[in-house]
């Protein structure tokens, strides 16, 4: 696996606990002129450190054959919180390998590719998660797996909301792995329900799945909301629980 660098803005803090961010595009930081934003950069209210280590573009299957997951895993203390959330890169077919597309199945299955030039054993969506969540457990962390946020769901210009498939694998994930879920896609999807086609629709500048700053913040808010509605360890470290929006 890859290993590099961590530039210092993601090492661990010296303070205190810190909470890593491991995810794709819509969880990363963007910016460059995109309009767009991921939601982790405003995880706020948290007594904490946030470090948010997600890279957009990225599966279950990148983020760990490029060693992302253990790059977090060689910093971690006891003590420290792990969020993972992927599922948006997870679709596709291995008859056109885009390197990123995980072997069908929610189990143990086993695919054989070449990517690359390198032959490649390729996991299952939930193994992927269970692997990297096991490991951090053994570190000492608190980890939960999130569910995946939705697409805009205004788009069409009638409310749809239908959980993507990997919602329920990571929910999987998490039960196999014994370590915390919550479900930020449905706190997602009711919040921009509450809100309005008008409003949801200005969270989507260039495409239905990226959100604008303001977007990224209601995103936020609503993680923070489906955390402080759960039984998990990560509500403990919220300095507030009154977020937009009803517990589900």
């Amino acid at each position: 696996m890859r290993s590099f660098l961590l530039p210092l803005s993601l090492l661990p803090s010296v303070l205190g606990a810190t909470l890593y961010l491991a995810g794709d595009s819509t969880m990363a930081a963007r910016g460059g002129g995109s309009g767009t934003d991921g939601w982790g950069q405003y995880v706020h209210d948290v007594s904490v450190t946030v470090s948010n280590h997600a890279m957009g573009g990225r599966s279950a299957r990148s983020y760990t054959r490029e060693g992302r997951f253990d790059a977090i895993a060689n910093v971690l203390q006891p003590g420290d919180y792990v969020v993972i959330e992927l599922g948006h890169n997870d679709g596709g077919s291995l008859r056109t390998d885009n390197g990123r597309t995980n072997c069908p199945g929610t189990g143990a299955e086993r695919c054989q590719v070449t990517y690359g030039g390198q032959a490649e054993t390729i996991l299952t969506f939930p193994a992927y998660l269970e692997n990297a969540a096991r490991n951090f457990v053994s570190k000492g962390a608190k980890v939960l797996i999130s569910s995946q946020t939705p697409n805009n769901v205004w788009e069409s210009g009638a409310y749809a909301y239908s959980p993507a498939r990997f919602v329920d694998y990571a929910r999987l994930a998490a039960q196999n792995a014994g370590v915390d879920y919550v479900d930020h896609g449905a706190y997602v999807a009711a919040r921009y329900q509450a809100l309005g086609a008008q409003t949801v629709n200005s969270y989507y500048p260039n495409d239905h799945t990226h959100t604008s700053p303001e977007g990224a913040r209601v995103v936020a808010d609503a993680f923070l909301k489906a955390v402080a509605c759960s039984n998990v360890a990560l509500k403990s470290v919220l300095t507030r629980t009154d977020f937009p929006g009803n517990c589900l």
